[in-house]
């Protein structure tokens, strides 16, 4: 690999022995994640008391079992209140009593012979010191009165999430689509995971009203807590050495997944479990045309540029990049008159970021800063003058959606001025549909006390420097490594 260790470590900042990974865990001890202390959670949990009432309790349930070997992340949710990563589990926030119950499955000697230990309601002790939980009980608790069902002692409300739950690269909107999809198929019809616990919920406790907890939460989640930031700012940054690794590995007749797998190499090597979401890694205007393309499988073709979006999953965060570079290292008229304008627009917004302002009216503060630029620009066609006044009028997608642990994450910060610790994706994006251009610029910022913090500025964003990376890297030789079809076959 091009980067040495102490480089990376260094950049990421981490002391050199985390470049790669964390130490393993004694055998012995039960996984548990170690980012967030247990005054984190019990600062969350007041919050959500604050806002059910004293007559209240909430119910949130963890991700299932993976029904595979697929690596077993926690529903985010579930993560964010806990963090947890028992499958099966459930948190119960009591606002009576203003006391958080955790129930966890029994220990399963079984797969811990195969998997490793992990939290189960055996470590009742280590559960409650870990996290802050008041108790922890097996979920076979969750029967009969644990509720406090008797007339006496029944809540008003229980509240719960009626969304669906987030895993591993998932997002809501995705998710919502999926579960309307099964439920109107005619050979299926199920309802989703969190429909059929309301369903339950309101059959077992009828006298309670069923709340939906998910704005709640995401009102919560919508503002990132500093240990937050710090990680979405090393997920952003691991995810900006991937894009420049791939960058360096383009030359014409490399394959997209080729590109693919050098990001993915420097996530990994940098301690990444997972992906924040599939790559998209599209070359030339047919693939980029898709905004979400995933096939990867095209050659790059001289004079064709790649749109590179990717990211990784860090304990359990991720982030959002994105860029264009041209696969000779050296970009076009047309691609480097439009990508120029959309760079303009892209600085003009970050310039202007700051707390206790509105996106809409930064964006007509940029709006307003960008005349000069139209003033003095002559493009090449009247259809790409008028995609540039379109990305300027409409915003073109700039203040883009929030970011955390999931890529397209729930909580609205659009809609009112900016506080610190909003983190939200810059996402210019220009079109010209007759001639299937769609160009864009993608970086992930959080909103800061006196401004805001760009997590990857330290990614070339001028179109020169991108020019630069390409042709390093081809005169370097790139990393990308191929054996003859025969030498995989034999």
């Amino acid at each position: 690999m091009r980067f040495p260790r102490i480089f990376l470590s260094v950049v990421l900042g981490l002391p050199p022995a985390m470049a790669v990974a964390q130490t393993a865990p004694v055998a012995s001890a039960p996984w548990y994640q170690t980012d967030f202390p247990p005054e984190e959670f019990r600062a969350r949990w007041e919050k959500i008391f604050d806002r059910i009432g004293d007559k209240a309790v909430a119910l949130v349930a963890g991700s299932p079992a993976a029904g595979g070997f697929l690596f077993p992340r926690q529903s985010n949710d579930f993560y964010y209140l806990c963090g947890v990563e028992t499958p099966g589990s459930y948190i119960l926030l009591d606002g009576r009593s203003r006391k958080v119950t955790l129930f966890l499955p029994p220990r399963n000697a079984r797969l811990e012979a195969a998997e490793g230990r992990i939290l189960s309601a055996d470590d009742a002790e280590l559960v409650s010191r870990l996290t802050g939980a008041d108790a922890v009980a097996p979920t076979d608790a969750m029967r009969g009165d644990w509720l406090g069902a008797a007339p006496a002692n029944l809540p008003e409300s229980v509240w719960t999430p009626f969304s669906p739950a987030e895993g591993s690269a998932e997002q809501r909107y995705e998710l919502n689509a999926r579960n309307a999809a099964i439920a109107a198929d005619p050979w299926d019809g199920r309802i989703s995971r969190e429909g059929r616990l309301v369903e339950l919920l309101r059959a077992r406790y009828s006298r309670a009203k069923i709340a939906d907890l998910t704005p709640v939460v995401d009102e919560l989640r919508s503002v990132k807590s500093p240990r937050e930031v710090a990680l979405i700012r090393r997920a952003s940054r691991i995810a900006g050495l991937g894009l420049l690794e791939a960058m360096r590995s383009t030359r014409p007749g490399v394959r997209e997944w080729e590109l693919d797998a050098a990001a993915r190499y420097v996530f990994l090597v940098n301690g990444a479990r997972l992906e924040g979401y599939r790559s998209i890694t599209a070359a030339g205007t047919a693939n980029i045309w898709n905004m979400h393309y995933y096939r990867n499988s095209a050659e790059l073709k001289s004079g064709d540029v790649v749109l590179m979006d990717y990211a990784p999953d860090v304990h359990s965060y991720t982030s959002d990049i994105a860029r264009v570079w041209p696969v000779s290292g050296k970009y076009g008229p047309t691609q480097h008159e439009l990508l120029g304008f959309v760079l303009a627009y892209r600085n003009a917004i970050l310039s202007r970021i700051r707390p206790g302002v509105a996106p809409k009216d930064i964006q007509e503060q940029a709006k307003a800063a960008m005349e000069p630029i139209f003033a003095r620009t002559k493009f090449s066609k009247p259809l790409y003058e008028q995609a540039a006044h379109r990305l300027v009028d409409t915003g073109g997608g700039v203040f883009s959606h929030p970011v955390g642990l999931a890529v397209h994450d729930d909580g609205d910060y659009a809609g009112r001025p900016l506080v610190p610790g909003v983190v939200f994706s810059v996402d210019p994006q220009l079109r010209v549909p007759e001639e299937n251009i769609y160009l864009r610029y993608e970086d992930v910022v959080v909103v800061t006390p006196s401004g805001v913090e760009n997590f990857t500025a330290f990614l070339p964003s001028e179109l020169d420097a991108l020019e630069k990376a390409v042709r390093d890297g081809a005169a370097s030789g790139g990393i990308v490594q191929k054996f003859p079809a025969a030498a995989l076959d034999r």
